[in-house]
């Protein structure tokens, strides 16, 4: 806090200073840093403070960068990714955790998949549900048995026969420097592995997913099929 407060009044006083002052004070300092780089290690220890007030720095002015001298610029860039992974783990942290499903449910649900061969997830998850059983569907489609895979067409070979009518979408997650999540939406015509349209946005609704569809793709040059996963951004508003 000390730190932070003579860092304030050193930026309040230089700006009661002339520009030849300053650019006079700033060659001195670039001397003095360049004499203490010969004669300290390698690697220098920096505070927490120093680190948020460089990553600060170089997040308003990108050139500054080249201006940073004790540590390297991929180093700024490790301590902004750091940072973030922390900021996330703290905000998602679950201090209870989940209970661990006992060997009998996990048993019964095998069980039940064996018997039933035609059960889904959803289906085994409502059955459980009837018994009293509380699980979330995710972990009974985790313990269900495995089952060999069809014969037949796989789905390399459904794409490729049909690769000249099919787009594919999806998100793409990209960290801000505030912590914020950045969801860009990509489609990818298959075809030609040719991207047809990007859009960015903090927000993503089935709206503006609809409306990015619309504008991509004019009536005349939609795609016979346009592949996306199972999330609940494309549900019945996207659909409508």
């Amino acid at each position: 806090m000390i730190e932070a407060f003579k860092l304030f009044l050193s930026a309040l006083s230089g700006r009661f200073k002339s520009r030849a002052q300053l650019e006079a004070e700033v060659l001195i300092l670039r001397r003095q840093l360049a004499v203490l780089q010969r004669q300290t290690p390698k690697r220098i220890r920096t505070s927490s403070f120093d680190r948020f007030l460089v990553m600060s720095a170089c997040r308003f002015w990108p050139s500054l960068l080249n201006a940073v001298v004790i540590v390297k610029p991929e180093t700024v860039l490790r301590w902004h990714r750091k940072g973030f992974r922390t900021y996330w783990r703290w905000k998602s942290r679950n201090p209870g955790g989940r209970s661990k499903i006992d060997a009998d449910t996990r048993a019964l649900i095998r069980q039940i998949s064996l018997e039933n061969p035609l059960w889904g997830a959803p289906r085994i998850h409502g059955e459980l549900l009837k018994l009293g059983i509380n699980i979330c569907q995710s972990s009974v489609a985790k313990y269900m048995a495995k089952r060999p895979r069809p014969s037949g067409q796989s789905w390399k070979t459904f794409l490729m026969n049909h690769k000249d009518g099919i787009a594919s979408l999806d998100f793409l997650v990209v960290p801000t420097f505030g912590f914020k999540l950045l969801y860009c939406l990509v489609m990818l015509d298959h075809n030609r592995r040719k991207i047809l349209w990007t859009s960015v946005t903090y927000h993503p609704t089935a709206e503006w997913v609809a409306r990015q569809i619309t504008e991509a793709f004019p009536w005349d040059e939609a795609p016979d099929y346009l592949i996306r996963d199972n999330d609940s951004i494309f549900g019945l508003a996207y659909r409508r």
